[in-house]
């Protein structure tokens, strides 16, 4: 298809800069394929989903994965930033560097806050994109330990050029469920939920499962193909191991519905459903491309903010309800004045009817 079938107009008023407060405040546009769209919150999820409908939410946290510092190559010094996007091993990361064309292969570097415990790392691989392989001192639990501590929260590009990083985006970026490090940008739809929401959902009778995806910035590169045919997907590294499965399947063979919170978690579901057509554990990397086309095999609903034109994840929910229903989704939503990207507002779509051929 065209990339430019995915393209719309979005006036730059509606980006939202701050996450509503408090966070389960947040408006949520019911998509329905056929019906018409119904304007509600977040809370309106205890009438939406039923007894036995299983949610399930990203539990990937969010590392502060923004490094500013010095590269040293003898006496000569320049000013670099980093920002980390996917982790090779405990020792090594890629990341896109800014400005990349001051960096060489082996160039040492001194990453940190401006305290004298500097982060030491020296480039290991450079590609040709801005993208450059870090090799830390340290490594494993430590190296994580050290980028929470000299790091800053990589806030999405549409933010950061907007707005300074703030104290509060330790907490607003990061969801209340977030328990593996790795990621290096947040699963935005479950920045939504508050505990109690999350106690009150159990109460009714839906349950709540937790599978891990480490959301990595190429979320936010944009598509540089005119055809969706030739564009190369970034990969994440993801897990949904056995016991989970089995508890997921069993609600589904009960009636219950998949509920999957964000597009984190339909990919890597739909990813470990293919090789079978039924759930499977699954861990590794994904580089799942799903567009108009794509057959759905497990996830039935999908809670998601509202995403970037002519992006993988606005292609992903054309797939998921149909483009027609949501361009006219977006459209109510642009006219209605929901809130846009990470911080934005949410919607949550119906899966479209239908069995079509799995071309993706």
């Amino acid at each position: 298809m065209r990339v430019s079938e995915f393209d719309f107009e979005l006036p730059e008023n509606l980006i939202a800069l701050h996450p509503a407060e408090p966070r389960d405040s947040a408006r949520l546009l019911q998509v329905v394929p056929g019906e018409a769209f119904r304007d509600r919150h977040i809370p309106d999820l205890l009438d939406i989903l039923k007894p036995g409908d299983v949610l399930v939410v990203n539990d990937t946290r969010v590392l502060p994965a923004e490094l500013r510092g010095t590269r040293r190559r003898g006496d000569i010094r320049a000013n670099v930033s980093f920002n980390l996007h996917k982790r090779v091993d405990a020792h090594t990361w890629r990341a896109f560097a800014r400005p990349a064309k001051k960096l060489a292969l082996l160039d040492e570097l001194e990453l940190g806050n401006g305290s004298a415990d500097v982060l030491r790392a020296r480039v290991a691989g450079k590609g040709d994109t801005g993208e450059i392989t870090l090799e830390f001192e340290l490594g494993g639990a430590q190296l994580d330990e050290a980028i929470r501590s000299h790091g800053a929260m990589p806030l999405p590009p549409y933010i950061g050029a907007k707005r300074a990083v703030e104290e509060r985006d330790k907490v607003d970026y990061q969801t209340v469920y977030a328990a593996e490090d790795g990621a290096v940008a947040a699963p935005t739809a479950g920045l939504h939920f508050t505990e109690k929401l999350l106690q009150q959902l159990s109460d009714r009778g839906v349950t709540m499962e937790r599978v891990t995806l480490h959301v990595g910035a190429g979320t936010f590169l944009p598509m540089k193909a005119d055809d969706t045919d030739d564009h190369v997907m970034h990969s994440e590294w993801g897990e949904i191991d056995q016991a989970t499965v089995e508890r997921i399947n069993a609600k589904r063979e009960l009636g219950g519905r998949v509920v999957a919170v964000g597009t984190t978690s339909l990919r890597l579901l739909e990813t470990a459903s293919r090789a079978t057509g039924a759930l499977q554990p699954f861990m590794g990397d994904t580089d799942i491309f799903i567009t108009p086309g794509f057959r759905f095999r497990t996830v039935d609903i999908l809670m998601t903010n509202f995403h970037l034109p002519k992006s993988t994840l606005f292609m992903l929910v054309s797939a998921f309800s149909g483009l027609d229903t949501m361009k006219g989704a977006y459209a109510h939503a642009i006219a209605n004045g929901y809130r846009f990207y990470s911080y934005g507002d949410s919607s949550l779509l119906f899966r479209a009817p239908g069995d079509e051929d799995d071309t993706a």
